[in-house]
């Protein structure tokens, strides 16, 4: 037990008996997992553990405190649902009391954020060893120097068998995330799905930042041999992952990151990859740190007798997901950070298979993009249910963006203009018709699109403008399918893609009419067109 940490712990309002696991390193934090039962190691070595009914963000379960700081400042409504200064003194008191009786108790005391002057300092609290290895893992480690003098500003509590009380804690059901911008404490109760943690630090940073004029990013990014940084935005399943982790460019980050006037530098000290289905040969780093000690992985199946692993298998969950350090991918950078980007790039999954490969956009259609945030999901499961699912989140993380979207548009489409940045839209979706029609765009075309893009060389092609979407898009690249370049083109049935463009156009035009008042005429200007033969 740490003496002092607990003296600290206490005069934040902590009172515990417990013992406190203070600061511990990787594999002191495995040996208390595997003593507590928590998971098993796999044949090599990576920490495999399980999260129960929750094997993702429990959205709707999040929540933010509405009091005289946040009144003003965060934009209520479906994804920022305010929780009363009342209800929260409830669950605070309760989360206390469920310390004051743990046995145990695992802190961490970290950074969010790789560029000092734009860190924040957490403390981590948690019930389990192995949320507190993730949460030491995702986030930036302090020097033995830096711990010593350690001062948290933000607290996070996270206690997976907490149960929540909707009326006493005016939440929805037994899972809460409750976020107190004022007493900045972060209480986490009735999930073991670890990525709530992560998500908890980027959305304070999401909230600090834009005061200071520093873009918040929900991206991966990395650095070309040139010296010059791209950043990747994307939902769950485009690849923003798999693209940005190219052994031929050097790894900022994959999740989340900053753009201030000298750089984007990373949220995190670690990376946490989708597992589903990995392959050695389609991602050969990440597919590594699942054979390495210090990996977490989440809901990952496993033989019991052999401990070898089944990434293709998702009886456990769809969602499987593999933590790790950063330093993990060779080619990583020491300092997570690297020159303000030359490149954004924007992927998208369109399962519509409208969209093109890749398309050139002016800082407004970026702008335009980017508060449209859009993807596409497959066809369900549902007997009778044929067509994609469109899915429109604000910036490309609606959930973790405590204020207005427009104050996110806006710093974007403000450092685009100013550094002369190359924006582009890329579909790593579906070509030659929707799905269940088409086929999934050629990784081999989307990697060598990128890479023109990413070199310049693509700025010299001949582009034509979509006549639904406006912007440009390539005639011919070397080394790709000029076909593959014209959607329409890969379509066997030319009136049934206008339908469907027409139809995408129009879910654009819908989604984007909450912004229309917060945005100015040129990013107006940059909607799709409708009644427009392609």
């Amino acid at each position: 037990m740490s003496i002092p940490l607990a003296r600290l712990l206490s005069s934040q309002g902590i009172d515990t008996k417990a013992e406190i696991h203070a600061n511990l390193g990787t594999a002191q934090l495995v040996e208390e997992a595997l003593k507590n039962g928590e998971g098993a190691l796999s044949r090599h070595g990576a920490l495999v553990v399980k999260t129960g009914a929750h094997t993702g963000r429990s959205a709707k379960d999040k929540f933010i405190v509405r009091d005289s700081e946040t009144e003003d400042s965060v934009w209520w409504g479906r994804v920022n649902v305010p929780m009363t200064p009342v209800h929260f003194a409830a669950l605070k008191q309760d989360f206390l009391a469920a310390l004051s009786r743990a046995g145990s108790l695992y802190v961490a005391d970290l950074y969010g954020g790789s560029q000092k002057e734009n860190q924040v300092n957490v403390r981590v609290i948690n019930e389990l060893a192995w949320h507190n290895l993730f949460t030491r893992t995702l986030l930036v480690r302090p020097t033995a120097d830096e711990l010593a003098s350690f001062v948290p500003e933000y607290t996070i509590i996270d206690l997976p068998s907490f149960r929540a009380d909707p009326a006493r804690h005016g939440c929805r059901s037994e899972t809460v995330v409750a976020v107190n911008l004022s007493e900045k404490l972060i209480l986490i109760g009735g999930t073991a799905y670890a990525g709530e943690i992560k998500k908890s630090v980027f959305s304070i940073l999401n909230y600090l930042l834009p005061i200071k004029g520093v873009m918040p990013m929900h991206c991966s990014a990395n650095i070309g041999a040139d010296g010059k940084s791209a950043v990747f935005f994307g939902l769950s399943g485009t690849g923003k992952t798999t693209l940005s982790a190219d052994a031929s460019r050097t790894l900022i980050g994959d999740d989340e990151h900053g753009w201030s006037d000298t750089a984007v530098f990373n949220f995190e000290g670690g990376c946490y990859a989708k597992m589903i289905r990995l392959s050695a040969e389609a991602e050969p780093e990440i597919y590594a740190t699942t054979r390495r000690f210090g990996t977490v992985l989440e809901n990952v199946v496993m033989d019991p007798e052999t401990r070898e692993l089944d990434l293709d298998d998702n009886s456990l969950a769809e969602n499987t997901r593999g933590a790790y350090p950063i330093d993990f991918i060779p080619n990583a950078s020491a300092d997570n950070l690297g020159p303000v980007p030359s490149n954004v790039i924007m992927l998208t999954a369109d399962a519509f298979g409208v969209l093109p490969p890749i398309a050139r956009l002016t800082p407004d259609q970026a702008m335009y993009h980017f508060l449209s945030g859009y993807t596409a999901k497959v066809a369900g499961t549902e007997i009778g249910v044929t067509e994609p699912e469109a899915t429109f989140s604000t910036c490309f993380g609606a959930p973790f963006m405590p204020r207005h979207p427009s104050v996110y548009g806006n710093l974007l489409k403000e450092r685009i203009a100013r550094g002369n940045v190359a924006c582009w839209l890329v579909n790593t979706g579906w070509t030659g018709g929707k799905y269940g029609v088409g086929q999934r765009m050629p990784i081999k075309a989307t990697r060598a699109l990128l890479n023109a893009a990413l070199d310049g060389s693509l700025n010299a092609a001949q582009f034509r403008k979509d006549p639904v979407f406006g912007f440009e898009v390539p005639v011919s690249v070397p080394g790709v399918d000029a076909s593959i370049l014209d959607p329409r083109a890969t379509w066997s049935d030319k009136d049934e893609y206008d339908r469907m463009a027409q139809r995408l156009a129009r879910l654009f035009i819908d989604n984007f009419a909450e912004f229309e008042s917060h945005v100015d005429e040129g990013v107006r200007q940059a909607a799709p067109r409708t009644a427009v033969t392609a």
